[in-house]
């Protein structure tokens, strides 16, 4: 911001200097609408003496042509026009994003007009006499649109960084989802060929549970990459694809089940997803094994919704045998270690209400 000096301008009533205005440097040009052509020109010179560009115009058909022409960053409008007001050059000139910053000018004290003319799209305005203080006036108020001019000019400038900088850190965010969901996609390849080249039935079925693992992680990184919510994953979009995938990999003729899933629409953060999904792999993984006899079909149902206490209540149940968690795992018991891992970072607890028939295992946890 450049302080002038304070000159004294001649011809323009009492010789008093006009003191700077903030907000204003050299070459500011300034357009100025008024009738009265003797003032236009002093305003001309007084104004000039600071070190702006003063260009008078004397009727609004003069003062668009010039605006077609050049750019002026200030324009001043007198309200007192031989065939229009002021406020009809403000209506003709447009609203405030759309041109450079208005001061209204007018020889009325009148409050109502002033309001007026504010309300129209003036940004400033300044009370016309025949005072040097006119001048000084019209000095400050320029200084003051310029210097709002300016920092609302800077502050969308720094919005449009901040939108750019994010909107970088989204698609690099996107870039690195993509890829952790294709490197896990490998992994799941290539624990899937492990399995293919081994004989014992135990090898076979641990790598089946960690292939389930691994694409409940993997799931979660592919809805994170298409989605328009960073850090954030949509549940039940995200559960559809995983169960089709548990479906898919863990149904044969000895487990012909059929899992159900019922989700509500609900955002969840991206650590709470992939515990969500590891722990429905693992369950649904239990419930192929052991809740059905060999060859015995039967549903496996996935529910997760909203509860009236605004928590998420997520649902695993069959109708089989039943289990009970007091007796011993009837597997390696890692299954039961790693459901208790994820309700822990869930901060839930894992409860198996009491069912007439089959195993129900309920979870609740907070959305945030």
């Amino acid at each position: 911001m450049i302080e002038f000096a304070q000159p004294v301008f001649p011809a323009v009533g009492p010789h008093a200097p006009i003191a700077s205005a903030p907000g204003i440097d050299g070459g500011v040009r300034v357009l100025y609408l008024d009738a009265n052509v003797g003032l236009g020109l002093r305003v001309k010179h007084a104004l000039e003496e600071q070190g702006l560009s003063v260009t008078p115009v004397t009727s609004s058909g003069e003062a668009f042509i010039m605006l077609g022409q050049q750019a002026f960053d200030v324009i001043a409008v007198e309200h007192a026009m031989p065939s229009e007001t002021g406020l009809d050059v403000l209506a003709r000139l447009g609203p405030r994003h759309t041109r450079s910053p208005v001061i209204y000018v007018t020889g009325s004290a009148d409050a109502r007009l002033v309001l007026q003319a504010l309300r129209r799209g003036a940004d400033e305005y300044v009370i016309k006499d025949s005072s040097p203080e006119f001048y000084e006036l019209l000095m400050t108020a320029i200084g003051n649109v310029i210097e709002r001019w300016r920092l609302k000019t800077q502050k969308a400038e720094d919005e449009r960084a901040v939108r750019e900088a994010r909107d970088r850190a989204e698609l690099l965010l996107e870039e690195v989802n993509h890829r952790i969901a294709n490197s896990l996609g490998l992994v799941v390849a290539m624990v899937r060929l492990q399995a293919a080249v081994v004989s014992d039935p135990a090898a076979i079925s641990a790598l089946q549970e960690t292939q389930a693992r691994i694409n409940a992680i993997a799931g979660v990184h592919r809805r994170l990459y298409t989605s328009d919510h960073i850090g954030r994953v949509e549940i039940s979009d995200y559960l559809t694809h995983l169960v089709e995938e548990l479906q898919a990999s863990l149904a044969d003729d000895e487990h012909p089940c059929t899992l159900r899933l019922s989700a509500e629409r609900l955002m969840i953060t991206t650590d709470k997803a992939i515990s969500v999904g590891i722990v429905v792999g693992e369950l649904v993984t239990n419930a192929f094994k052991y809740a059905y006899g060999v060859g015995q079909s039967g549903d496996i149902r996935i529910s997760i919704a909203l509860t009236p206490t605004e928590m998420i209540c997520l649902t695993v149940e069959d109708d089989g045998r039943g289990f009970d968690p007091q007796l011993p795992s009837l597997g390696t018991g890692l299954g039961i270690k790693i459901l208790a891992a994820m309700a822990t970072s869930l901060k839930a607890v894992v409860q198996h209400p009491a069912q007439k028939r089959g195993t129900r295992v309920l979870l609740e946890f907070s959305q945030e």
